[in-house]
């Protein structure tokens, strides 16, 4: 542990690129939750942000969610009670025509597919993203809550935050914990926000699991979804598809329809089972090619074959929507629904219109196999956290690469941009990594800056600089275990720069924030970032030192970033500043 401490030590003081004040460093060093100084008269927004910081972070909710499953039922009637206390009943929400989406991957982007169909009809759309663990982008907490496909404004956000937070306040009780937690109190003023203003439809993504998902208070859904399943979260869910997948099921409702996509047989089972128990129908969709019959090829915004399955559940799930809402003329079926045995009824068959198509088109979710191109700077961004997230992630990013235009001469360099938090195995999402044969391996924590206390919705009161910077020196050592052990299979020597002989490899970095580790990978080529200074001294790293002639020679630079949505978003909110605006 000394050990590791010391090296800790050693990455603090060589990410030390921009000269910070002793208090300042202090602060850093101490941890992440340092209170900001007080803000400038019009700051409501931050303010009303940092109070819903207060509330609860990430890891405390969950912490309380698992203290709480012995009894899970109650989590959902203290929702229910929330609810009340905010001045709404259950049956309020019915007025939403929600479209309720789970699953463990691609359920946003079939949300974001699905948002951008009924948009093109015409419809006022609502989208919540309650995702507690890896929402989207979210160096804004406002990009949870969407109208027509935009965050809501800081002003909206503020005036529905203070208003029902002031309601809460009111109405606790002695016996009663007077605010919801923070993303339970996200969820309600969603609800309220979409309620007053009067959207046509609301597509709710679930946070965890399903059945006692804080979003399951939703009684009467026009119709739901289910999207890939995986392992995820299994102090939660449990630790086999199977449990996972009766989670997933808890958001079925009694005469309700639902789609799935394709899964294992087992789980397949369980979906089955669930809906058979409450009445709900349930069908499975068919293939994407199957609706491409008759006309020309789909195009979707989302890159990644793994998109094809989440952009067939959408055009269910929106097909679906319209026909109870009567946009849809039923007459636009191609055929009949079929019965798979052993499986389920297949979803119909239709022909698809030109709003539909267009959906496809233009649906836009950051941070999914997403690509910006800045000059001989290309970046890839990802946020897959699971193993099959991983694997569709590192088939996308090869095939990206493969199919882009070589340089007619020079280098190209591959560098991995990587953190991982929470339960997951980062080694076995390292492992998959391997074979995509980066050149450099950097490694940060989920922080666009070392102490980012001027802006709140970066605030993390969970984990200090130290603790977030060891994280990441050892999934630096699991990467270099990885790569010797893959150089050690290479029988003629002739690895890449990445495969060290031996661990502690030289071709892996630590850094302190996403900043610093975006000015060494772009070395001055991306007018955003200024290249580091060698006065400050990172570049008497020898690493360091000799990447940076490499990388400043280089014609062309793949960057995959990965591993965290926030880190996606951390890194999309500096290559793009006006995400943040």
């Amino acid at each position: 542990m000394s050990r590791a401490l010391s090296h800790l030590r050693a990455a603090v003081s060589l990410v030390a690129i921009n000269t910070r004040c002793p208090a300042t460093e202090g602060a850093a060093r101490r941890g992440l939750s340092t209170w900001p100084a007080p803000q400038e008269p019009g700051m409501e927004y931050q303010d009303a942000v940092r109070m819903l910081n207060t509330l609860q972070t990430n890891a405390s909710y969950l912490e309380q969610v698992k203290r709480q499953r012995s009894d899970p039922q109650a989590q959902l009637e203290a929702m229910e009670m929330y609810l009340t206390r905010s001045g709404l009943q259950v049956e309020d929400l019915n007025r939403l025509n929600i479209i309720h989406v789970t699953g463990t991957k691609g359920k946003g982007s079939t949300c974001a597919f699905t948002e951008r169909i009924l948009r093109n009809y015409g419809l006022k759309t609502g989208f919540f993203s309650a995702h507690q663990l890896k929402p989207p982008l979210h160096h804004q907490v406002r990009e949870r809550i969407r109208l027509n496909g935009q965050p809501i404004s800081p002003e909206l956000f503020t005036q529905h935050f203070w208003r029902l937070y002031h309601r809460l306040e009111e109405t606790k009780e002695d016996s009663h914990v007077s605010m919801p937690a923070y993303f339970r109190f996200l969820t309600l003023m969603a609800f309220h926000v979409f309620l007053q203003e009067k959207v046509d439809l609301a597509v709710v993504e679930v946070g965890i699991g399903g059945a006692y998902d804080c979003t399951n208070i939703i009684r009467k859904p026009v119709v739901c979804g289910v999207s890939s399943l995986g392992i995820d979260h299994t102090s939660l869910l449990g630790d086999t598809m199977e449990k996972i997948a009766w989670q997933k099921g808890g958001i079925f409702k009694h005469g309700v329809p639902a789609f799935t996509v394709l899964q294992p047989e087992g789980p397949l089972a369980v979906l089955r089972e669930r809906a058979h128990q409450i009445s709900c129908p349930l069908y499975l969709c068919p293939p994407l090619e199957a609706l491409e019959e008759g006309g020309p090829p789909l195009t979707l915004g989302l890159e990644g074959e793994h998109q094809q399955s989440n952009a067939a559940l959408a055009l269910q799930l929106a097909h679906c929507w319209l026909q109870q809402q009567d946009h849809l003329d039923i007459q636009e079926l191609k055929g009949s629904r079929l019965s798979v045995p052993h499986q389920l009824p297949l979803a119909p068959v239709f022909q698809l219109t030109s709003h539909m198509r267009h959906g496809l088109r233009d649906a836009e979710w950051p941070g999914r196999t997403q690509v910006l191109r800045r000059g001989s700077l290309i970046w890839y961004l990802d946020g897959a956290h699971t193993t099959s997230s991983m694997q569709a992630c590192v088939r996308w990013f090869r095939q990206a690469v493969h199919g882009r235009e070589q340089p007619s001469s020079g280098l190209e360099v591959r560098v991995l941009l990587f953190n991982s938090t929470g339960d997951r195995d980062p080694a076995a999402l390292l492992k998959l990594l391997q074979s995509c044969h980066f050149d450099y391996a950097v490694f940060c924590p989920n922080l666009t800056e070392v102490s980012p206390t001027d802006n709140a919705d970066q605030q993390n009161f969970t984990v200090t600089l130290d603790q977030v910077l060891l994280r990441c020196l050892q999934h630096q050592q699991h990467w270099s275990f990885l790569a010797a052990e893959r150089a050690s299979l290479v029988p003629d020597g002739s690895a890449s720069l990445l495969l060290a002989p031996h661990p502690g490899s030289p071709c892996s970095l630590v850094f302190s924030c996403i900043s610093h580790a975006l000015q060494w990978i772009s070395q001055g080529r991306d007018p955003i970032f200024q290249p580091p200074s060698p006065s400050k001294g990172l570049l008497s790293h020898p690493t360091a030192s000799s990447g940076a002639s490499i990388l400043r020679e280089a014609a062309a630079i793949h960057v995959l970033v990965t591993g965290s949505l926030h880190l996606v978003g951390g890194v999309l909110k500096l290559l793009d500043p006006s995400l943040s605006q």
